[in-house]
């Protein structure tokens, strides 16, 4: 399975690695007998065959650098190609190219030596009956492999009846594991888990960070102090913005925190103005710097509108400024220019209701105006507001 003339850099190899012990007889024995290779740079119970051989099968059938090799040899070994043979073969026949195959060995190489009939076949086929797709189950294996070390009777399966249970059905069930399989691996989930259960933390908003953000999971420590921050912001654990805030206190570092609360402050918001906004929608600190800053031109610069008002609606942080702001901007604009809306109007409700809403109050509703209105909307969504961007100059 492997070419023995591929041996020879790779003892080259090794010698350098020696050369750099201070042991210089370790050197001298190693010029005179290459074969004491392995035996003298790692003392374990594996044999220098084992040795050469597992960092040969992984440079020649899997495309292993030397380096690689070497270090997958130190968790793994092996004296026949008939086991990882196997698990080459099963992998392939189950979706995975050989650079996808490489990816997963190079990080868990322990499953070069496991029966894949008996260790992972099982679990594949549990997770494609509850629906998974094949598609699924290989972004599943090259995100976290080491789940399928689990147990499918004791670990898997009562993880994925518990995650159900919050989640409700399967295919939200299959969504959330995809997108962070260490549910699956790291028994921390459970733990943060019940943290939130026994704080008041209701099930709906359990359900929310699995589907949202279960990466918040990781790390009860973390959890503990950022659950006490979000209740001494006043967030209610039954209520879902509660789930909001917690994830925007677990996801983003102290700088990355500053830095936004900053961007609020450059465009004239006050420390209480901005506790407020979050107060109100913590979704506007899950927007990024770039997104809150063009939200916050476009609002001052472009519209010429107070950036304060956006205090009392932060919601429109969280919207498309492409597909939502700027396309609405242009019917308020015109409708503005025209006279046609008061000055005391309230500019930001507009923003907030469902598009048929806004048609219904906006556009249909002056009849003379309608057809220029309904054009200038639909271009400036068809175009992700470019007319309204080049009459604005933005």
């Amino acid at each position: 399975m492997f070419n023995p003339q591929r041996l020879k850099p790779l003892l080259l190899c090794l010698k350098g690695i020696l050369r750099t012990s201070p042991t210089s007889r370790c050197f001298r024995l190693l010029q005179h007998y290459p074969s004491l290779t392995f035996s003298l740079k790692y003392r374990t119970s594996a044999s220098p065959d084992e040795r050469l051989f597992t960092v040969s099968y992984l440079i020649n059938r899997l495309g292993f650098s030397q380096e690689a090799a070497l270090d997958a040899s130190k968790k793994v070994r092996f004296d026949t190609s008939r086991k990882p043979d196997s698990v080459v073969i099963f992998f392939e026949s189950h979706g995975f190219t050989k650079s996808m195959i490489k990816d997963v060995i190079r990080r868990d190489p322990w499953l070069l030596v496991c029966d894949p009939q008996n260790n992972i076949l099982p679990k594949f086929e549990f997770f494609l009956s509850k629906g998974a797709t094949t598609s699924d189950l290989n972004s599943m294996v090259l995100r976290t492999p080491r789940f399928l070390m689990r147990s499918l009777e004791n670990h898997i399966i009562p993880s994925y009846e518990m995650l159900t249970g919050f989640l409700q059905n399967d295919k939200t069930t299959i969504s959330c594991i995809k997108g962070y399989p260490d549910v699956l691996y790291d028994t921390r989930v459970i733990q943060c888990i019940n943290l939130l259960l026994n704080n008041g933390v209701s099930r709906t908003n359990v359900a929310l960070i699995l589907r949202r953000r279960p990466r918040v999971l990781h790390c009860p420590d973390l959890l503990t102090k950022a659950i006490e921050e979000v209740k001494c912001l006043g967030f209610n654990p039954l209520n879902i913005a509660f789930s909001v805030a917690l994830v925007a206190k677990t996801t983003l570092s102290r700088s990355r925190w500053e830095a936004k609360v900053d961007v609020y402050k450059r465009w004239g918001w006050s420390e209480e103005e901005w506790s407020e906004a979050f107060r109100k929608q913590p979704h506007c600190m899950l927007a990024s710097e770039d997104k809150i800053d063009a939200v916050m031109s476009f609002w001052s610069n472009h519209l010429g509108w107070n950036p304060l008002l956006l205090v009392k609606r932060p919601h429109m942080f969280g919207y498309s400024l492409k597909r939502r702001i700027i396309p609405r901007a242009s019917v308020l604009h015109y409708l503005k220019s025209k006279g046609l809306i008061k000055k005391d109007a309230n500019l930001v409700t507009p923003f907030t209701i469902s598009e048929e809403q806004f048609l219904e109050r906006f556009v249909k509703h002056f009849d003379e105006h309608n057809h220029h209105l309904s054009k200038l909307y639909r271009e400036n969504l068809k175009n992700d507001g470019i007319h309204f961007h080049e009459i604005l100059k933005f």
